[in-house]
């Protein structure tokens, strides 16, 4: 810690008058606190690059591979024989052709392995990992017709750079560009648009080649080149969670590129039910960031406009950006105590200065890539829709990374991520809010990690791609190291999701999530036969297919994981006591506002 912020802390604590030892620590926390926020905000310069997520004990034998998170959420380490890197679609062909001869699992892995569910895992030992580090080129920009195509394990930031270089944008996209682009399409990742196609890059597909198992006709590789002419295996194959085969090359549907104008208003969130269906039809960019124990929202007003119109403006979203590994430890040290202390006012000042820390700071958009004079923000659409900085620098031995590296004491969450039709949406807001009345700091925790992101999505005609026109939900809370602990407010949590999931039929973003959110899934799509009939078609023995994927689709068991605890991890929705932390206090008992629901609620009482 430097001399300036221990004297930054030293005349913050000690300038008032004598308090007893208890407040002055508690004090303390929230000052170190605040400093560790500043100093998380303005630190851009390098980190360590994430580390390799497929560990092999001999070379590219015996392996593990877990997520950029370290964990899944059963917190399980998946395991494989071997693991694959091949450099051409030739190789690629022939490593499929291999397996589907030895009728070994297969599994894809993606550069930074992002996805939260286990889609990663082959089942067993004796599988195979196929990594796409290598499969990283642009093979062709057409400027005339507008399209690109690229190798599957393209980046979205590689994608967007190239597209640039020749006039040419991908309009919407996820805001974090770490992802593949034969990662992204596999889970359905998407920005926020209800205008044109939507915001899924799925939608912007215009072809793509996949190998699948085949029979000894084929080799024991299946090549197939999809396009508009087969309009229905490519439906499928546009999020497919993997388990068609493994994707090669993608060519998507390019537009001009253009600029943007970017202003964020914040708002009391009291008629945001009845807003949300209008702002999104209203700005071709919008999203809006919500707090609920704050009785805030912020808008998102962002807007094409003439490429004529002056400004070089950057988003550099903070919370993205390369991060002092002590500062992230602090943090984390704080939300830990304000757990165990079962301290919600700690957690809703906590939140109170994050949020105003990213509020002040413009959220990291700068006018002209150093520093934010005021909105709006202008620039071009490839320097402000998505962002990342943590991913490329060099190793600085973990001095700093980014926030979620497990390497590090950093960040450690779950995420429910679930998308709630337009025509429903502005209901389950007023529930939310309705539950947020009954205590209002009991979302304070949310708001830690800068509220709940709201994007637009638009129906698509992918089979397991959404439904209706939809406010997306991404839901980012605490979890704790240990699984047996249970967390603050754990019933006001589990009774949001299930409200969405169920009371409103929330569909899931199938790259994150618990397993509750999947409960029932695949019944909400109405072309689910179509798809599991490719799927059948493409790969018959289900070697692309594992227990997880299997139990989403419907095909073999369930997602929930039944044994004690399993509530407080969203394994499963508790229906006996034992699934939640009765040793604790917490049992299972109905929802607050929504009957149906079972959550893990504390009895301050034994009740008889």
């Amino acid at each position: 810690m430097s001399v300036n912020v221990k004297l930054y802390i030293k005349k913050k604590l000690f300038s008032t008058k004598p308090l007893s030892i208890l407040k002055k620590m508690e004090k303390f926390q929230r000052v170190l606190l605040s400093a560790s926020c500043l100093l998380l905000a303005v630190f851009m310069v390098g980190c360590s690059p994430p580390e390799n997520h497929i560990k092999c004990s001999s070379t590219n034998t015996n392996c593990t591979i877990t997520n950029s998170y370290g964990t899944f959420p059963d917190r399980s380490i998946c395991q494989a024989a071997n693991a694959a890197y091949p450099t051409t679609e030739e190789e690629l062909i022939s490593i499929v052709a291999a397996a589907t001869k030895a009728k070994r699992k297969v599994k894809v892995a993606t550069r930074y392995s992002h996805s939260i569910p286990k889609l990663v895992c082959p089942d067993g030992q004796n599988g195979l990992l196929i990594s796409t580090d290598y499969l990283n080129r642009t093979l062709e920009i057409d400027v005339q017709s507008m399209t690109m195509s690229v190798e599957s394990g393209v980046t979205l930031r590689q994608l967007i750079n190239e597209a640039a270089k020749a006039g040419l944008a991908l309009p919407y996209s996820p805001y974090w560009w770490g992802l593949t682009i034969g990662g992204l399409l596999s889970t359905g990742a998407h920005g926020s648009t209800l205008w044109g196609k939507g915001s899924a890059i799925h939608d912007y597909v215009v072809a793509l080649t996949i190998i699948s198992p085949g029979g000894p006709e084929d080799g024991y590789a299946k090549v197939r080149s999809l396009d508009e002419s087969n309009s229905a295996e490519l439906d499928a194959a546009k999020v497919s969670l993997g388990v068609l085969g493994v994707i090669s090359k993608v060519t998507l549907q390019l537009q001009p590129l253009f600029k943007r104008s970017i202003s964020y208003e914040v708002k009391k969130d009291t008629d945001l039910g009845d807003q949300v269906a209008s702002f999104g039809r209203q700005h071709e960019f919008a999203d809006i960031t919500w707090y609920p124990s704050q009785g805030k929202a912020v808008y998102r007003i962002d807007d094409r406009i003439s490429s004529n119109t002056s400004g070089n403006g950057l988003y550099d979203y903070i919370p993205f950006r390369s991060t002092p590994s002590l500062g992230l430890a602090v943090v984390r040290a704080t939300e830990d105590a304000q757990e165990s202390l079962k301290d919600p006012d700690g957690k809703c000042a906590s939140a109170k200065l994050i949020t105003s820390t990213l509020k002040n700071l413009a959220y990291g958009l700068t006018n002209n890539g150093i520093v934010f004079t005021g909105y709006p923000i202008i620039g071009y659409h490839n320097r402000l829709q998505s962002s990342g900085t943590c991913l490329d620098s060099p190793e600085d031995a973990m001095i700093t990374a980014c926030p979620w590296d497990s390497r590090i004491k950093g960040e450690y969450f779950f995420q429910a991520t679930f998308s709630i039709s337009l025509s429903v949406v502005k209901s389950f807001i007023q529930d939310v809010q309705m539950l947020v009345k009954l205590d209002p700091r009991a979302l304070c925790g949310l708001e830690q990690y800068n509220g709940i992101l709201m994007r637009y999505v638009k129906a698509s005609s992918a089979y397991l791609g959404k439904e209706d026109d939809a406010l997306d939900f991404d839901i980012t809370f605490y979890r704790n190291k240990d699984p047996a602990k249970p967390r603050l407010y754990e019933d006001i949590l589990e009774e949001i999701e299930q409200l969405a999931v169920f009371k409103y039929g929330g569909l899931p973003h199938w790259g994150k999530n618990r397993n509750l959110v999947f409960n029932g899934a695949l019944k909400k799509y109405k072309n689910a036969g179509a798809f599991l009939r490719v799927k059948e078609m493409y790969d018959p023995l289900g070697l692309f297919s594992n227990e997880w994927t299997d139990q989403v689709l419907g095909l073999k068991g369930d997602v929930n994981i039944i044994k004690e605890g399993c509530a407080l991890e969203g394994l499963c929705i508790c229906s006996q006591d034992i699934h939640c932390a009765p040793s604790k206090g917490y049992l299972c008992r109905a929802g607050k506002i929504y009957q149906e629901a079972r959550v893990c609620a504390h009895v301050s009482t034994p009740e008889q």
